[in-house]
């Protein structure tokens, strides 16, 4: 009833998952998730026990097939079970039920797997992880909601859609660097959910990502002088000294929930300075 991908990014010591299925939440059932450990996908009369107990042979050692075979074989009702795993050194596995409901399967590729049933066809998973497979390079949010998007667009749920979510865990990578969640996305009911967790990734890119040190724009000379006025367009007094600036734009920040991108130096991420403009009426 779900089709989904989990996928490892060497490079940036990340491992993601994305999903989508006619079910209401399905965000809050098919992601299991840990960094430097792996990513299970479990659907189709979801036996959610796969998620922790899966995640803890993935902790010991156990490779993603090992695991994969250990779950299934433990498990009574395996024959309606789907399932896809990929480890923290990319190795992948994939499971498909007998009494699936079709069409159901799934494939694996270089450190993903991608899987589903009740699809429109085969192209659900095909198209997955060809689009996984021509992204190399970018973003891993990016490439799984790409790929979750390509399977969308091949007919997805045979059913329809209502449901999305997309995870991207690293150690320390979470919100000020206590947990390993990146990304946390999801739209539990909406008519197009695949499309609604894109718009909320951008929102998330905006709020949590920062500019590189050489895109920093310098807070002088004319700059000051036009977020002076800014500032005071939108409400936020500069008072006179010169500390007013600075602070009456940190406060602005902080109202506009940008603080990963406030790094208290003299200097504006240029999408503060968008967002400010904008708000202002000037962009």
């Amino acid at each position: 009833m779900t089709f989904s991908i989990v996928a490892w990014d060497r490079d940036a010591d990340e491992l993601g998952l994305a999903v989508a299925s006619r079910f209401l939440a399905v965000g809050a059932v098919v992601p299991w998730l840990e960094g430097g450990v792996g990513a299970i996908a479990t659907q189709s009369f979801a036996n959610t026990g796969f998620g922790p107990h899966g995640l803890a042979l993935l902790r010991d050692g156990a490779t993603a097939r090992e695991t994969l075979d250990h779950l299934v074989a433990a498990d009574g009702g395996r024959a309606q079970r789907q399932v896809g795993i990929v480890d923290a050194r990319g190795n992948t596995a994939t499971f498909t039920g007998d009494e699936c409901l079709p069409w159901c399967g799934g494939r694996t590729g270089r450190s993903y797997a991608a899987q589903g049933n009740i699809l429109a066809g085969p192209d659900v998973v095909d198209e997955m992880a060809t689009s996984f497979e021509g992204s190399v390079g970018r973003p891993l949010a990016d490439r799984l909601l790409d790929a979750l998007a390509a399977g969308d667009a091949a007919g997805g749920d045979s059913r329809g859609r209502q449901s999305a979510a997309l995870q991207v865990v690293s150690p320390g990578g979470g919100y000020g660097g206590f947990n390993d969640r990146m990304v946390d996305l999801r739209s539990d009911d909406h008519h197009d959910p695949v499309a609604e967790v894109r718009r909320l990734l951008g929102l998330h890119v905006v709020l949590t990502a920062t500019a590189p040190e050489e895109d920093r724009l310098p807070i002088e000379g004319e700059l000051a002088e036009e977020l002076v006025e800014l500032l005071e367009a939108v409400g936020h007094h500069v008072s006179a000294g010169p500390d007013g600036l600075f602070t009456a734009l940190r406060a602005w920040v902080g109202s506009e929930n940008l603080e990963e991108r406030w790094w208290n130096q003299p200097t504006i991420d240029p999408v503060v300075l968008a967002g400010l403009r904008e708000q202002a009426g000037r962009g």
